[in-house]
């Protein structure tokens, strides 16, 4: 038995380990391998740590159930702590491995290194998840325990589930803002809480899970720098191209006086140039830009800029 370890994930224990390949004569192990368990524990108030003279037979696994437990190369298993198993109780693990050789008589395997922990106080799940779409990122936020928390663990994932998401960062603040988005795309999120005493370390379960699928709703910044010339039968129109990384194009607006104003490219200009040739002798003309991105959202209008036809 190798690489015990367990984790305190609110009221429970998570304990993970490998199985043996071979048994203790070298050869290859085939059969059923049930997992007896030891535990020693010392409650609230008691000298410790424990040691391997508190370990005591606790439970088995029968093999049918550590198959199921499976998962790639390691065992994991799950229980809830008793109601009287509270902080700062300390509880410390061995593991063997239990055949059955000839009329079912159990042959042992080595016992396995221990592993301690003591137990703490942490929150319950974390509450009021919820994610924004915004330009730039994926806000996402939720509620603050009363419990002191060490950190925050935030997981994504593209398809929500179980087994799919994947721890993306820490933070210190109950809040994260994830840039790495694409709009129109699903992410699921949970977050949870570590806490931290020593070396001693939990987590609190789960929140719920929150889906988003952003919508880009977010227009260009207006055109700036708008001039307009007019030259030998038109009017000359530029201004500074757009930085945008979704940029679609420009639209050009035009209209006389206090006349209404009409769009003048029916579909978005590619280079921030336009050359108006529909123009009269005599007239003032008035125009402004928007930019258009790749969704269709519209920026807000451009300055004016007036050019007069003699």
């Amino acid at each position: 038995m190798t690489d015990l370890s367990i984790v305190q994930v609110g009221r429970s224990l998570r304990l993970s380990f490998t199985l043996p390949r071979n048994a203790t004569d070298g050869e290859r192990l085939t059969k059923p391998q049930e997992v007896e368990i030891l535990r020693g524990i010392l409650p609230a108030g008691a000298p410790g740590p424990p040691s391997d003279a508190d370990l005591k037979p606790w439970r088995t696994l029968p093999s049918e159930e550590v198959e199921k437990l499976k998962q790639g190369d390691s065992v994991v298993w799950t229980f809830s702590l008793a109601e009287s198993e509270r902080p700062p109780a300390q509880l410390r693990f061995a593991l063997r491995t239990v055949t059955r050789g000839f009329r079912n008589r159990p042959l042992r395997g080595e016992l396995s290194l221990a592993a301690s922990l003591s137990l703490l106080d942490v929150p319950e799940a974390l509450q009021a998840l919820q994610a924004k779409a915004t330009e730039k990122s994926l806000k996402l936020s939720w509620q603050a325990p009363l419990l002191p928390v060490t950190t925050y663990r935030v997981f994504r994932s593209l398809t929500g589930g179980a087994d799919s998401f994947k721890l993306i960062t820490e933070t210190s603040e109950p809040a994260y803002d994830d840039p790495d988005f694409v709009f129109g795309r699903s992410y699921f999120y949970r977050v949870s809480a570590m806490v931290k005493d020593g070396e001693s370390i939990a987590t609190s379960d789960d929140s719920q899970i929150v889906e988003i699928v952003p919508r880009d709703t977010f227009p260009p910044q207006a055109p700036r720098g708008l001039t307009a010339l007019y030259t030998t039968d038109a009017v000359e129109l530029i201004w500074n191209a757009s930085s945008e990384a979704d940029l679609r194009g420009y639209f050009v607006y035009r209209r006389e006086g206090q006349l209404s104003e009409t769009r003048l490219t029916s579909d978005p200009l590619s280079t921030p140039i336009f050359r108006d040739a529909s123009v009269s002798a005599g007239k003032n003309y008035i125009y402004r830009v928007t930019a258009v991105d790749s969704a269709g959202n519209e920026s807000g209008f451009s300055e004016e800029a007036t050019a007069e036809v003699p």
